[in-house]
């Protein structure tokens, strides 16, 4: 696998970092694009397994990180800055139609609001997806589902803070081409309880096993 950083321009003096893996299996391929969740940046461990695991599947990934974390801020950026760097990011990822975004909690939220406007890609995959803000209160972020015309995987823990599984099936039942994956025992991070004998990498591992299934059913 090969490696590449570098910058991506948002505007004339405002950038943020980008890598790119290739995969070296032979073939058409197809490109993930990743973005972390709102605490995290370029170097998230979930994003660096991705990193690893997606170009042994075929395909290239490419990760970035949103402005605020550019800069160093803890505070996201207004949503409109979010998805226009969603859009800037694809814009440098290649041929939509063999396009796979994503990413976890608000990468992934922010990912599914730029695919609702209309966008073409070849699917769409939410890790840890925010559904019901400020921990369990709120109404369900998935007004724009419907408008979602696009593939889309769900991967989320039965211990998710940010939704129960029964809320989490019901929002997804809005788009008509999905499917939901309930990581046993993870919570919004990918934790489990050392009671169950199993870790985080052993989430990420059950992740892994079932996005390989579902990348090749596109």
């Amino acid at each position: 696998m090969e490696s590449q950083q570098f910058l991506i321009n948002l505007t004339d003096t405002q950038r943020v970092t980008a890598v790119r893996t290739k995969s070296k299996v032979k073939g058409d391929k197809k490109t993930f694009v990743y973005a972390p969740g709102a605490g995290s940046n370029i170097s998230d461990p979930f994003g660096l397994y991705l990193d690893k695991y997606i170009p042994r599947l075929g395909c290239d990934i490419l990760r970035f990180q949103f402005p605020y974390m550019e800069s160093g801020k803890k505070r996201p950026d207004n949503p409109s800055i979010l998805k226009e760097t969603w859009k800037l990011v694809i814009g440098q990822a290649g041929d939509l139609s063999n396009l796979i975004i994503g990413g976890r909690s608000m990468g992934g939220r922010i990912a599914s609001e730029v695919v609702s406007e209309g966008l073409s890609i070849a699917g769409l995959v939410l890790f840890a997806y925010p559904l019901i803000p400020r921990r369990g209160s709120g109404k369900p972020r998935d007004d724009h589902f419907p408008d979602v015309q696009v593939p889309t995987l769900f991967c989320s823990g039965t211990r998710d803070s940010f939704g129960t599984p029964e809320q989490l099936k019901l929002s997804a039942a809005k788009i008509g081409n999905s499917q939901v994956m309930l990581l046993d025992g993870a919570d919004h991070g990918f934790a489990v309880l050392k009671s169950t004998g199993r870790d985080r990498g052993d989430v990420w591992s059950d992740i892994g096993s079932h996005l390989r299934t579902w990348l090749n059913m596109l």
